[in-house]
């Protein structure tokens, strides 16, 4: 094996040598251009209906690319729907809390100095902190939820985007379908034109039926004049030919014996 190598190793330095002492710095472009004339050369020996096959495969190739869109666009739509739904649910329990801050608020600024939620007994150091907490909470709830909102349109962005892509995807292989089956009807087209210029005539045949039937019409043309000749008219309206007639013996015997018909005839 490493004898082969070697061998193939020198066999291809010597090829460049030979190759750079006869074209010189051209060959690197005479070695492309042959490359080239030798694709071409191949391409053009591949049958077209054998590239029409192939294409057909590449267009049933794009489905799992289609598909796995498609997957990406449903796992996307899940989460803008789930992300929405989020934002629903912030947006009313900050609408609850604001609601409540402003209670709080109002009962802050008020005279009283202790205030009942829910059966127990607040100070107003109480409602204080519990105010600053719930406002604290709510600009972070805020924050949070303008984020939340930013990012979903981030996805609803990018799910317009894969569903415009996949809309392109589908139409291109739909387009691409109905152009194969174009070329495959042109296809059978030219395959039945070359079917018929290429179907062979046997002339020699053709020529002795011709002759058969020309021979034939003369022996029966011979055959009609001999028996012509001989008095044997054939094919000819039967103008001379008489039928004939009944005997009517009744009328006969009538003229004969001078009676009418129907009379008993007398007897000599």
């Amino acid at each position: 094996m490493i004898f082969m190598c070697k061998k193939f190793v020198i066999g291809a330095a010597v090829l460049a040598t030979l190759g750079t002492f006869v074209f010189g710095r051209d060959v690197v472009s005479y070695v492309k251009t042959a490359g080239n004339s030798v694709r071409q050369a191949v391409k053009s020996e591949v049958p077209v209906d054998f590239e029409v096959d192939r294409a057909r495969k590449m267009v049933e190739d794009l489905v799992p690319d289609i598909r796995r869109c498609m997957h990406v666009i449903a796992e996307q739509q899940v989460d803008v729907e789930t992300l929405q739904s989020e934002i629903h649910d912030t947006e009313l329990a900050m609408k609850q809390q604001k609601d409540a801050m402003f209670t709080l608020r109002s009962d802050l600024e008020s005279n009283e100095t202790e205030f009942v939620y829910a059966s127990r007994t607040y100070s107003k150091d109480d409602i204080r902190s519990d105010l600053a907490q719930r406002f604290d909470r709510y600009k972070v709830a805020t924050d949070t939820l303008k984020r939340n909102e930013q990012i979903l349109k981030a996805r609803q962005k990018a799910l317009d985007a894969n569903r415009e892509k996949l809309e392109n995807m589908l139409s291109a292989k739909m387009d691409m379908e109905v152009q194969i089956e174009q070329l495959e009807a042109r296809l059978k087209s030219v395959q039945a034109a070359e079917t018929v210029s290429n179907l062979e005539i046997d002339n020699s045949q053709l020529t002795r039926a011709k002759s058969l039937i020309k021979d034939l019409n003369k022996q029966l043309d011979v055959k009609e004049k001999m028996l012509d000749a001989e008095g044997k008219f054939t094919g000819l309206i039967p103008v001379d030919t008489k039928v004939e007639e009944k005997r009517d013996v009744v009328k006969q015997m009538d003229e004969y014996f001078r009676t009418k018909s129907g009379d008993r005839v007398a007897i000599q």
